[in-house]
């Protein structure tokens, strides 16, 4: 094994919440390391190809695709590996290369839901078994962290409350921001501007929702193309707010930030007294040992989990972090649903545009709804979008249609240019019997088992995402559509590209991994970033409020940084 030299932090994984942490701390004067398992990306990799990207994950592979978690619905199961492969993307920037570019702040709501909903509903709105925590901070303690993302990477969006005061246009439940968007809303479609129109007829509030995908020429780098091609893909025109094209490149200028590619983390080092003292990791098919004052996980959440749970010593047999047997638990997936609708006749070209480009639903999200007699709280975001590339919209067919052959050929034949899919993302709470462990069986090509997933919705998820699904056939039979059908049920998508808990934040060291700063309750200089540590999933993606919660802690470890490396 090579002992590298020292560093003041090793950073595990160089995606969405490592880049902007490495940014806060090299800015800071800190000498950072990242380890990162893919390769570096570049512009050329990236060619407008739906099969190579969309269906068959390029960029997956081939790491990612050999570590895809098991999932059983319950624990009298045995698990089996899905077939997913929307898992983690490898490589400099990580999924923030090939994410939808969909960059929400969450709800005030979102940070209390649970004393919210008791207050409003009762203690009877929670379900029983339901984990589902309060964050153990408030919105107004990240805003000014939204603020520095937004403007870093360029965020396109139209505001619709700025410092209490509702703005025309925009989103009139966001949470007050000090500013405006630093660049206009991306460019509006046929299809926008039709469901913009039905949507105002119902009395909803449309807005056009907030991407990371820059709308015009910022800070030296081009605006959008409007190819077409961005989710599941990377960008040719560097257009998007990805980390490999804004804070990576930031943080390298300081001469502080060291990039290791093709670097697999095995283990978290600690020493007698459980401090962490760097990893261990493999690159070429040799070990190495990276010593560090401070060790950051950054990876996905499943990868983050199982490195905790991996990295047994003396002091934590059971995992690191893990004495008080909370890494893994109130593990949470997005559920999505949504519908279709044809437009019999009319020609709406949904190909021409970003995903990102699209017309916003929030009046059924969160709590901006009476939930009173509905069964459930929480809702969903609803979203028209464009980017309905050639492949992807062959499969949306009515249930009356064969999913092959010449009657499928037929109807898309007459049909395929003719209809909008609308997508929901259905929050779904936290439950006792939902987590993440270790397979003890089902290992990767290394010989390292997998994680596996238990997990399953319950009647609130069902409720819910029948709910939300009901007003999508609502708006579209508004718009003019000559029929309508439902393209996702509530269904459970165990292992998800859109994932949460496993190292919950909280207050309390025996209901928690990491505090509000996301410092690990039982190792003094260990921190676990990303999706892994929040306590709800909203109805939202989640890749703004990671990089703002990174920001934040890199920021506060910089400011007390002989605290946590020890030298105080």
């Amino acid at each position: 094994m090579t002992t590298m030299r020292k560093k003041d932090v090793v950073i595990v994984g160089l995606g969405a919440s490592g880049s902007y942490a490495a940014l806060a701390l090299t800015r800071a004067g800190i000498d950072v390391v990242a380890l990162e398992a893919g390769p570096h990306w570049t512009p050329e990799d990236f060619p407008m190809d739906e099969l190579r990207n969309d269906v068959r994950n390029f960029m997956s592979q081939p790491k990612a695709a050999k570590e895809i978690p098991t999932w059983r619905e319950n624990s009298s199961q045995v698990a089996t590996q899905t077939g997913e492969q929307i898992l983690m993307m490898n490589g400099v920037g990580g999924s923030s290369i090939h994410y939808g570019m969909e960059q929400w702040r969450y709800l005030e709501w979102n940070f209390n839901e649970r004393s919210r909903s008791i207050k409003r509903y009762g203690a009877g709105s929670i379900p029983s078994n339901s984990t589902v925590a309060d964050w153990p901070i408030d919105y107004a303690d990240l805003e000014p962290w939204y603020d520095k993302v937004e403007y870093d990477m360029g965020v396109s969006g139209r505001a619709g409350n700025i410092k209490g005061k509702k703005v025309a246009g925009g989103n009139p439940f966001e949470a007050p921001r000090r500013r405006g968007y630093p660049l206009p809303a991306l460019r509006r479609s046929g299809i926008n501007n039709m469901m913009t129109d039905a949507a105002k007829r119902l009395g909803w509030n449309p807005f056009p929702g907030p991407a990371s995908i820059r709308s015009k020429a910022y800070k030296g780098l081009p605006g959008c193309e409007y190819c077409g091609f961005c989710t599941y893909n990377g960008c040719m025109a560097e257009a998007k707010g990805s980390t490999n094209f804004v804070a990576i490149p930031e943080a390298q200028k300081t001469g502080r930030l060291k990039v290791v590619t093709e670097a697999r983390v095995t283990k978290v080092d600690v020493d007698k007294d459980g401090r962490a003292t760097g990893v261990t990791y493999l690159k070429g098919g040799r070990e190495f040992t990276q010593p560090a004052d401070v060790v950051i996980l950054s990876s996905y959440i499943y990868e983050n989990v199982r490195l905790l749970l991996l990295s047994k010593s003396k002091a934590f047999p059971n995992g690191l972090s893990n004495n008080a047997g909370q890494v893994g638990k109130h593990y949470i997936s997005h559920m999505y649903g949504g519908a279709a609708g044809v437009f019999a006749g009319q020609t709406l070209n949904p190909f021409g545009g970003a995903g990102a480009q699209r017309t916003s639903i929030d009046n059924w999200n969160g709590d901006n709804f009476d939930h009173k007699g509905l069964g459930f709280i929480g809702g969903a975001i609803i979203d028209a979008r464009m980017e309905g590339k050639p492949i992807g919209n062959s499969r949306v067919t009515p249930p009356t249609v064969p999913s092959w052959g010449s009657a499928w050929k037929q109807w898309l034949h007459a049909n395929a240019n003719s209809v909008i899919n609308i997508g929901t993302q259905v929050e779904c709470l936290s439950y006792e019997e939902n987590y993440l462990d270790l397979d003890p069986t089902v290992k990767d090509p290394e010989g390292i088992p997998v994680i596996r997933a238990t997990f399953n919705i319950q009647q609130q998820e069902q409720l819910r995402g029948d709910y939300t699904n009901n007003k999508v056939v609502q708006w579209l039979q508004e718009a003019g559509a000559t029929q309508t059908w439902v393209t996702a049920p509530p269904a459970p998508i165990a292992v998800n590209s859109h994932a949460y808990g496993g190292a919950r934040m909280g207050n309390d060291p025996h209901t928690s991994v990491v505090n509000k700063w996301l410092v690990s309750h039982e190792v003094p200089n260990l921190v676990v970033l990303g999706g892994a540590t929040f306590p709800t999933s909203t109805g939202y993606n989640p890749t703004n409020t990671i990089e703002a919660l990174s920001w934040r802690t890199g920021d506060h470890l910089a400011k007390n940084w002989k605290t946590y490396a020890g030298l105080s």
